[in-house]
Parts: structure tokens; sequence; C-alpha cells
């Protein structure tokens, strides 16, 4: 798999590909929490929030960002609408553990996350994961939005999202490809350590972390 090392490109925030961690369909167990109501919250470069992905509304503008060769090479979703709308749909007609969600930043939308239950999910055979345990996939949709330093800023802003309204969950995970040495040092700047490094399906992977209890001291 080719890899970008620019930390603000659209792979550069830890996200595996579909052929990697995608969540399994099953009957939905529990209701997940309601990531659209997390924010909106102040960033250095604006107000940001994560909305719920709506397949009628947003599915054209997702699939036209999987098309970009930057963001295909770890996504693995190049092609017709329908393989994005296959991808967006296990997860909105699946168990729960994963929400896929626009980044709308200052009102416009400019970026794709998937906040997941990394403890429920393949991931976990590969890391000592503890309950409660959200990981974070993510893309950087427009090439103008890339190279500006917005990934660290939102990565640390969405971390913060998820430890403010998951209060059973202890630390936030993202596994970006080993050689993306760019990228991992985007997430350190957020406050992530390099926990470990994972074999995965389709990668060697820095296992990131983001600890609650040292989220103010880094």
């Amino acid at each position: 798999m080719t890899t970008a090392l620019d930390p603000e490109a659209p792979g550069g925030g830890g996200l595996l590909s579909r052929r990697g961690v995608a969540p399994v369909p099953r009957a939905r167990t529990a209701p997940p929490d309601d990531v659209g109501a997390w924010g909106p919250v102040d960033t250095p470069a604006g107000p940001f929030r994560l909305v719920p992905v709506r397949l009628e509304r947003d599915l054209r503008l997702v699939a036209a960002w999987m098309n970009d060769p930057a963001v295909a090479a770890f996504w693995g979703l190049a092609g017709p609408v329908g393989a994005t709308a296959d991808h967006l749909r296990a997860q909105l007609h699946g168990d729960g553990r994963s929400v896929p969600c626009l980044g709308v930043l200052s009102g416009v939308p400019m970026s794709y996350w998937e906040v997941y239950r990394a403890d429920l999910d393949p991931l976990a055979g590969h890391y000592p994961a503890l309950p409660h345990d959200t990981g974070l996939h993510l893309l950087i949709g427009g090439a103008a939005d890339r190279g500006r330093g917005l990934g660290t800023a939102l990565l640390r802003a969405v971390a913060d999202l998820v430890l403010d309204n998951r209060p059973r969950c202890r630390r936030v995970v993202a596994e970006p490809d080993l050689r993306n040495t760019a990228s991992v040092a985007a997430f350190l700047g957020a406050g992530f350590r390099l926990a470990a490094e994972v074999e995965l399906p389709d990668k060697r992977a820095a296992l990131m972390v983001r600890d609650r209890e040292l989220r103010h001291l880094v």
C-alpha cells in the first residue's frame, strides 16, 4: 500500500483501509452515544463539529473524496459511488460500534471521520485493548485543506471530544502506517504517544494512544 508522508494528507490521520478493520455488521445490541451532539468545539482553525453521515445527503461528497488518489491509496474505495455506499451502509446499518461523520470546519464539510469502539473491532485482536477504547479513522477531503496544520489541531479536538463525552473511555487510539513518520509526528503533536508497533492485515502500524489521565499534560 502506498503511504503518504504528509500528516495533513488524506491518509495522514492514522486510518486503516477498509480491507483492515472495517466494522462487521451485526444486530444492534445497544444504541451508540449521540456523536452528533458533541460539538461544536473551538479550534485554532475555527469552530469544528462532527456531523453523522446521512447517505442521501453526503454520499457523493464522500465518494468524491474517496476517488482522490491520495485517499484511495489508504481506503481502497476509488471507483463507482456504490463502493463508498456499501462502506457507509455497513456502519449505518450495523451494530452501532462505528459512527461515520463529516468533519465540518467553520460551516464547511472538509473531512471524513469514523469514531469507533476499538475494543469491539478486529483491531482489538492486535493490541491489549481496554474496555471502551475509542478509535479514530479520518481523511481530509480537499487538497487546499492539507499541509497547513489542520490535521494535528483537529486530531486533538476530536480526541478531546471523545474523552469529554465518553466517560468510560480511558484511551483514544489510532494506527497510522509505521512508515508514515510525518503522520506519527502529527499524532504526537496532538497529545498521543507511540505505544507499540503492531502487525495489521495490510500494514505494520504505529499504535498511537491518547490517555485520559495525561490529556492535560501533553
